[in-house]
């Protein structure tokens, strides 16, 4: 894949056998978000980490983001003011912040996820036994940001203990969502 990519990992940042991590390893080119602290997370730090990272890789950027990540793109994007930095986005296991699995350790800022209609083609990924969120909760979410949601069964929070492994499945989505 020859586009910008910058993944961005939920809290505590994917590890290793993450799906997230093993793409990451096939393209040393793709940028990760980089924040102060991945357990003691701050929405506004994430916010800003993506903006800076979104002006250093220039237009036109892939975003794939997992967990966490999903809200603090939703929330840079209500913020952002510059149109057009982002050429699509894969958003996957998107969280309800309102549901008593949120980690407590994630709930500065990230209480409430801004609704905005999202400027970038976006698919969201669901899974139908997501610890997280619930799947008409991720329906919800993306129909209200213009995004496309796509159910991909029963597979857990879509991470590590998922079993994924290389996840070729949300790697062909991916390769779709840059063809345009």
């Amino acid at each position: 894949m020859d586009k910008a990519v910058l993944v961005i990992p939920g809290i505590g940042n994917s590890d290793a056998a993450h799906w997230q991590s093993r793409w990451q390893a096939r393209h040393p080119d793709w940028q990760r978000l980089q924040v102060p602290d991945w357990k003691r997370v701050d929405c506004a730090d994430w916010v800003a980490a993506i903006d800076r990272q979104l002006l250093s890789m220039g237009p036109e950027t892939l975003v794939i983001a997992h967990s966490l990540g999903c809200l603090a793109l939703a929330h840079w994007a209500a913020a952002d003011t510059r149109q057009g930095r982002v050429r699509g986005a894969l958003l996957v296991a998107v969280p309800d912040p309102q549901t008593q699995a949120f980690p407590t350790a994630a709930t500065v800022g990230f209480s409430h996820t801004p609704v905005v209609r999202l400027d970038f083609p976006c698919q969201v990924v669901a899974s139908r036994n997501d610890p997280y969120a619930e799947l008409d909760y991720a329906r919800d979410w993306a129909a209200r940001r213009g995004a496309q949601l796509l159910e991909v069964g029963a597979r857990g929070h879509l991470n590590t203990r998922s079993g994924l492994g290389d996840w070729d499945e949300g790697y062909r989505l991916l390769e779709q969502l840059a063809a345009g």
